[in-house]
């Protein structure tokens, strides 16, 4: 007993040594350690934004996202062989092809400004008055719009592309259990499912899964202030926007003072006609925003550092200065990720 009184001394006796050593400096003054800090921004900005979610389609979807690429580039899904969807949403400028406005197959011009492909599966519904509920509804509506595609109709479309012999081997293979592959609907779906492809994680999304290190001081205080002015309002989720409509402008009756728009657009109202939806839109994403230039539905703002000034003033009623725009605009910058490589492959045109 009493030699396993003294192992026990010897052992408490270097477990004491240890903490003394392990708990003082050299001067023999305790040292009180300090938990981590813990980012509170981080945990601040997980409550508004999500980690943008990653498309993994199955082997079973390769063949459709291939027919969907290919009829992404093709020019003959327009009348005139003028354009393609690549065209306005121009993949390798970050899906847009910066204009204004677009032109379409006769070269006229529409009246909105085209947005982004990139991402746009993820949105809550498509275009700026939200007339179609996903990216299948919305590839088809272009083609036979005769402002934008300007195909007379489906059948139209249809009859062109049975008459070219890669399509009908392409649809075989992405519908191989369809009697007849080639119909509108499935054209819908291939595109489709080649743009839920089409996604940009960047380091806004490290930062939002938990690296403390993606953005740099900066970025940060731009992030504080974006959530502090009150721009998470609207621009919120792993898209930072597409997922709601609001009404622009929020604050006050008109919009063109500020923008220099040449037209009054009434929004989803054009769709509607209700009085209600007068000036509502979809809110956009702002993932990759320092690329997407020109601004607004109408493309009417060329300057991301006014636009920002623009929405203070009209959806927050506050007056931003140079400082906050500075900050918010790094942050806004910070939203830019790279180009999917595989977002750039051209296929070759079927004959």
């Amino acid at each position: 007993m009493k030699f396993h009184y003294v192992k026990l001394s010897l052992f408490s006796a270097f477990v004491g040594m240890a903490y003394f050593i392990t708990s003082c400096d050299g001067n023999g003054s305790k040292v009180v350690e300090q938990p981590e800090a813990k980012d509170t921004l981080m945990s601040e900005a997980q409550t508004y934004f999500q980690v943008l979610p990653a498309e993994e389609p199955g082997a079973d979807q390769q063949a459709k996202i291939l027919l969907g690429r290919t009829l992404f580039h093709d020019v003959r899904l327009s009348k005139n062989n003028t354009q393609s969807c690549n065209t306005c949403h121009n993949l390798a400028t970050y899906g847009v092809d910066n204009k204004p406005v677009s032109e379409g197959d006769l070269g006229k011009t529409g009246a909105r400004n085209s947005p982004t492909v990139y991402n746009a599966a993820f949105h809550f519904a498509q275009f700026w008055d939200g007339r179609a509920q996903h990216v299948e509804e919305q590839a088809g509506m272009p083609i036979l719009n005769p402002v934008e595609m300007n195909m007379p109709s489906e059948n139209f479309v249809v009859d062109r592309l049975k008459s070219i012999q890669g399509y009908k081997t392409l649809f075989a293979q992405a519908f191989p259990d369809a009697k007849d592959p080639i119909t509108y609907e499935n054209l819908k779906t291939a595109i489709g499912a080649f743009e839920r492809t089409l996604s940009t994680p960047g380091k806004f999304h490290q930062y939002l899964a938990g690296d403390a290190n993606a953005l740099n001081a900066e970025e940060k205080a731009g992030l504080k202030k974006f959530i502090e002015v009150g721009c998470i309002t609207c621009h919120i989720s792993a898209t930072v926007g597409g997922n709601m409509f609001q009404k622009f402008p929020l604050i006050g009756q008109e919009y063109k003072s500020f923008t220099g728009s040449k037209t009054e657009d009434l929004g989803k109202m054009d769709v509607s006609k209700k009085e209600s939806d007068k000036f509502i839109f979809k809110v956009p994403s702002l993932l990759n925003i320092g690329k997407t230039a020109p601004y607004f539905h109408d493309g009417s703002v060329a300057d991301l550092g006014q636009a920002i000034q623009i929405m203070g003033k009209l959806q927050l009623n506050k007056d931003l200065n140079d400082g906050d725009v500075s900050e918010i605009k790094a942050f806004l910058h910070a939203l830019t990720a790279d180009v999917p490589k595989d977002a750039l492959i051209i296929p070759e045109m079927p004959k």
